[in-house]
């Protein structure tokens, strides 16, 4: 069982109802809308499977129409494939099995494709009104730095159970960050946009400093798959549905159930109550000096229906890529049932932002250093590596401008 909360948390509950006006009544309408609509989708999830997850391919993404690309803002998942050659997929898969990590690391961020895929996933976003804020282009991808992980078959894999990245506490403590969410605090959870861009850009997902967790504005997470990788082979699972999923989980707590888990009609709106007692916030618990989640599990968010509704990615093949809002409920698979690697790149799509800016910066003078990246622990460098590459081994003035290099190699 997770520790306890602070005792202020309530007060932020408190803090919360009173910024909004006919706060109890405008949710617990809410609360039974967004009940009723998930008992209606996660349906259709369960029925479609994999197929619920939109696939396109990369030399396609600019033909896509405007209701397929509603499909993909809705459910906040997309594979995209093709968007680099299968044998250069494979190649730095290769290379990285022989611990020559750096090259092929920088390689693959700074491949035009991924980087063009970024622009394509970052310009899902928008303002509210449609305009330009100073600082921001959607259209300058920047490269963020994190980790590759290539699985080998077996074992079970506890570490990434159905969780949400992108700050935990923070989507309600930090008053910029909670403002993303203003329409589900204020009853109006449908007109809800996750792409809505003015908040986000100055929301402190990391007020605690916590080691691993992101300070940028990732709009979407990625990864490129390095190898096949199909469902029970220790592929991605979401909940794909990122509307739902963000209104039930800001809301979550301010309800308790009124009848015990298990029990007849446990479910139905009219068994939970509007509560702002205690300080608890389910799924979120304290870790490393900071705070973890949201970590939705059936126990704690059972209108979500995890159990069915978590979703596995369709069968990858080296090259292709897989996309995810960074608000999406996400998990690893447990188990590895296949019979080869399940290689894969973390590479998420972010703009260039005043915030990220900054980052790529301090960023950039770790990697020259052979350090860690800012955002990751302290520990050992990779100076002493053999084969680390320097910034001589970025070429294509896009990725140079996106790891914060001059656009020319000296």
């Amino acid at each position: 069982m997770a520790a306890p909360l602070p005792a202020r948390f309530a007060d932020l509950k408190r803090d919360i109802t009173a910024s909004y006006p006919d706060f109890e009544e405008r949710i617990t309408k809410a609360w039974g809308e967004i009940i009723a609509e998930l008992q209606a989708v996660n349906a259709q999830i369960a029925q479609g499977g994999q197929d619920y997850i939109p696939q396109v391919k990369f030399a396609d993404l600019h033909k896509l129409g405007a209701e397929d690309i509603d499909k993909i803002k809705r459910r906040g998942t997309v594979v995209i494939r093709d968007v680099v050659p299968d044998a250069e997929a494979i190649r730095w898969k290769e290379l990285l099995e022989e611990f020559v990590k750096a090259n092929p690391d920088v390689e693959a961020r700074a491949h035009p494709n991924i980087l063009a895929t970024s622009i394509w996933l970052n310009n899902l976003y928008h303002t509210k009104d449609g305009g330009s804020i100073d600082g921001v282009d959607l259209s300058t991808p920047l490269t963020y730095a994190d980790r590759f992980r290539i699985r080998r078959p077996g074992g079970i894999w506890g570490f990434h159970p159905p969780h949400v990245d992108s700050g935990a506490i923070e989507r309600w403590e930090d008053p910029i960050f909670r403002r993303c969410f203003a329409s589900i605090l204020s009853g109006d959870w449908r007109s809800h946009d996750p792409y809505e861009l003015d908040e986000r850009l100055n929301a402190a997902s990391s007020r605690y400093g916590r080691p691993n967790q992101s300070t940028v504005f990732k709009a979407f997470q990625g990864w490129l798959a390095m190898s096949e990788t199909a469902p029970t082979q220790g592929t991605l699972r979401v909940f794909p549905d990122v509307l739902l999923s963000n209104a039930y989980i800001i809301l979550r707590p301010f309800f308790r159930p009124a009848v015990p888990a298990g029990s007849a009609g446990f479910l139905e709106a009219s068994n939970w109550e509007f509560d702002i007692s205690s300080p608890d916030f389910p799924g979120i618990s304290p870790r490393d000096g900071g705070y973890d989640g949201p970590q939705p599990t059936p126990a704690l968010h059972p209108h979500l229906e995890l159990e069915k509704t978590m979703t596995s990615v369709p069968k990858v093949y080296p090259g292709d890529t897989v996309f995810w809002h960074c608000d999406v409920v996400h998990s690893v698979e447990q188990e590895h049932t296949g019979a080869g690697d399940s290689a894969v790149m973390y590479i998420p799509s972010v703009p260039l932002t005043p915030i990220n800016q900054s980052y790529v910066e301090r960023q950039k003078e770790a990697f020259l250093q052979g350090q860690r990246p800012p955002d990751f622990p302290k520990a050992r460098g990779e100076e002493s590596f053999v084969g680390l590459a320097g910034a001589d081994a970025i070429l294509a003035p896009i990725g140079r401008r996106a790891m914060g290099l001059p656009i020319s190699v000296a």
